[in-house]
């Protein structure tokens, strides 16, 4: 399997690529954020290219490793019949960047498109609100071999474009996707709006091709359609070849240059991007690379993470953070940005462990308070009871209560079924009200149950 994508993923940006329409046309009422400019009505002309737009697109090309291309940059009329594309073309721009890479996948080209509208078939209906909106669009060379691939690539991609602060992510994204088997023609796949579409997509449209050529049927080139509803791809129509789209220079838009003050511009006020931010951390805080990109999965995680480290060390800081953090986050389908656990909270509860306020446990089920409670982690210990460490006489005697207790689980350990020792430590943990030291309490355990 062959596979290269063309992702495009709106530009953050306040208005409109070529009028000033606002660009925050999901929660207005259909056909509100429009002008003459982006309805194409005769007459009216596109205003000079949006500056902003041209800046983030620079932006992600820097961040995938690009060359910007210095020559003049111009905008192309892309001719094809749509209901959602008034004036029969679309406009788009030669490649800004060229030549990138991210993670191994080659980068062929980035560009500036203007959004089409938004045509719904089963209503009949064409909304133009989104018409005009900036685009980015991300082209790969076919270096991705499997379904699986192109999910990783495309989770990695998105990662990036959060961290830019320069398009909307995955929420705006939406791939073509081109495959071909060894031996068979290429088919491109529209409609597919996320990243599980894509490998859907993908895996479906695999399956069908190598089942073609098996029974010796030529696999056409042609466009398909994904429909997420049945998971299935469709015929569309024959696929179009750049000479189908009868490209020409758009005469109402002047042509840009991309100078170097610029470029050096963008550079120096662009954010990390985070495959660099991973090696750092490997190297500035000593952690391991699975820790590593855990840890930068958010932007705002990552920056949390740094203002720990003033006051934690780093690797202490890295296992809690990777682990119980990001479990309680993932459980409660929270991002760190949308929970109210802030960097002074988790230093907080950081510092109550390290200075044996409380037990690994008790740590356990306050940061599993954390992500909705605007309290703070030491008021949560207080709160639930979980201030204090029992002393080692203690867990002793509970020790010795569990296996009095637990017969049947004691004979289990002595057949040989380890497993059981877990739930003599769980009555431990029970007795103690959560403040025995749950390694220590193994080692106690052991101690009496082996002799």
């Amino acid at each position: 399997m062959k596979c290269g994508l063309e992702i495009h993923v709106q530009l953050e940006t306040n208005s409109k690529l070529f009028c000033d329409c606002p660009t925050n046309y999901k929660d207005e009422p259909a056909n509100t954020n429009i002008c003459p400019v982006c309805l194409n009505q005769p007459g009216a002309k596109p205003y000079p290219t949006n500056e902003k737009a041209l800046e983030n697109a620079l932006t992600i090309a820097l961040m995938l490793n690009c060359k910007i291309d210095q020559n003049i940059t111009y905008f192309m009329r892309k001719h094809y019949d749509y209901p959602d594309l008034p004036s029969g073309y679309q406009r788009t721009s030669v490649p800004i960047g060229y030549e990138g890479d991210l993670n191994g996948i080659r980068i062929r080209e980035i560009h500036m498109e203007e959004d089409p509208g938004q045509f719904k078939p089963d209503h009949g209906i064409v909304d133009f609100n989104r018409s005009g909106i900036p685009l980015v669009e991300i082209v790969t060379e076919p270096d991705i071999h499997s379904p699986e691939e192109a999910r990783t690539f495309l989770k990695e991609l998105i990662r990036v474009l959060n961290y830019s602060e320069s398009a909307r992510g995955e929420g705006s994204m939406r791939a073509d996707v081109n495959i071909s088997i060894e031996g068979g023609k290429r088919a491109e796949i529209k409609n597919i709006n996320s990243i599980k579409g894509a490998y859907k997509a993908l895996q479906f449209e695999m399956i069908r091709q190598k089942n073609l050529l098996k029974r010796g049927v030529e696999i056409k080139q042609e466009t398909r359609a994904y429909l997420e509803s049945q998971m299935i791809t469709v015929a569309m129509r024959s696929k179009e070849d750049a000479d189908d789209y009868r490209f020409i220079p758009d005469p109402d838009l002047p042509p840009i240059e991309v100078n170097d003050n610029q470029i050096h511009t963008v550079a120096e006020v662009m954010p990390e991007a985070p495959h660099h931010k991973v090696e750092r951390f490997m190297e500035q805080y000593n952690i391991d690379e699975e820790s590593a990109k855990v840890l930068t999965s958010e932007l705002e995680l990552a920056n949390a993470y740094e203002e720990v480290t003033k006051d934690i060390d780093s690797k202490f800081a890295a296992l809690w953070m990777r682990d119980e953090l990001k479990r309680v986050l993932t459980y409660n389908k929270f991002s760190f940005v949308d929970s109210k656990i802030t960097p002074y909270n988790i230093i907080e509860l950081l510092k109550l462990l390290q200075n044996k306020e409380i037990t690994t446990k008790s740590g356990q089920r306050i940061i599993e308070n954390m992500p909705n409670n605007s309290k703070t982690p030491k008021e949560i210990a207080e709160e639930l009871g979980l201030i204090g460490v029992v002393k080692k006489d203690e867990t002793v005697e509970a020790a010795k209560q569990a296996i009095n207790e637990n017969s049947n689980a004691v004979e289990d350990y002595k057949k040989g079924q380890k497993a059981s020792l877990n739930f003599l430590v769980g009555q431990v943990m029970k007795l103690t009200r959560g403040k025995a030291d749950p390694g220590e309490t193994v080692k106690i355990l052991k101690n009496i149950l082996d002799n």
